[in-house]
């Protein structure tokens, strides 16, 4: 389910190994499948049966045998909810501009993935990027221009987030985010140099800029390592990327700089 997450699971509740209660209490136990249904289909009736399903997290019993035109009402049901539920949370964690994460829901995927980081020992790098001279171009090309450019960034930005893991957001503005868990510093540095590049790549023009005649970004790497971890927070991280970025704008723009927590 972790490498294929479906839509919904029919699951009987008894199975050689682990019973489907137990199944259906470990999808609940994943972050990453918790919102998944569980509609548990078994030969057991009984009123108690039904309530033990129902507290380990199934939004439904079915009792065999089955009744073909029941089950599927009911599975077209659950799917019909899923998909509201999918709908809301969307617009909950995501940008409504440029389809990135929002600021909330990055600041909750770093955490999870700065502790997972923080038990496997593994390193995690944090790129903030900003559009080199923003205000000036939506003076020169309007507000409209100015959201097609944001717009153009952050689906260029996405391309250097190529694992699963890997994951692009917005800040505000016009400052983004890339999460690289599981990277070490020549790791970051290696996306870092990437990203500017094809925003270069891009040639967008930028006739205001005092940078360059197309539109740049100027790029903070910070990473930290896996037995530093212990010492710091994903906060610390931020900090530490966003540090490295005025540290690119003030030589010059266009360009990464990096900071390595200690």
């Amino acid at each position: 389910m972790r490498e294929s997450a479906p839509d919904l699971v029919l699951l009987d509740a008894e199975m050689p190994g682990m019973s489907g209660y137990e199944v259906c209490e470990a999808i609940r136990a994943d972050a990453t499948l918790a919102d998944i249904p569980v509609i548990f289909v078994t030969g057991h009736g009984e009123t108690d049966a039904e309530v033990r399903g129902l507290e380990a997290g199934a939004v439904d019993f079915i009792t065999k045998p089955v009744n073909e035109a029941l089950l599927l009402a009911r599975v077209r049901t659950q799917l019909r909810l899923k998909s509201m539920a999918d709908e809301l949370r969307s617009m909950a964690t995501t940008d409504g501009l440029t389809g990135l994460a929002n600021r909330r829901y990055f600041d909750e995927l770093m955490r999870r993935e700065w502790q997972r980081c923080a038990r496997t020992g593994s390193s995690i790098a944090l790129l903030m990027a900003d559009i080199d001279h923003f205000k000036r171009y939506n003076d020169s090309y309007g507000h409209p221009g100015g959201d097609a450019c944001l717009q153009a960034v952050a689906k260029t930005l996405t391309l250097v987030a190529r694992r699963p893991a890997d994951r692009v957001g917005r800040l505000g503005g016009e400052e983004f985010v890339v999460l690289l868990p599981d990277t070490d510093v020549a790791g970051g540095q290696e996306v870092a140099e990437h990203a500017v590049k094809l925003i270069q790549a891009l040639a967008l023009p930028h006739v205001a800029s005092l940078t360059a005649e197309h539109v740049t970004i100027s790029v903070g790497v910070a990473v930290c390592t896996g037995q530093d971890m212990a010492r710091h927070d994903p906060q610390s991280l931020y900090s530490a990327a966003d540090h490295a970025l005025y540290a690119a704008k003030a030589q010059g723009r266009n360009r990464w700089a990096a900071e390595v927590m200690g």
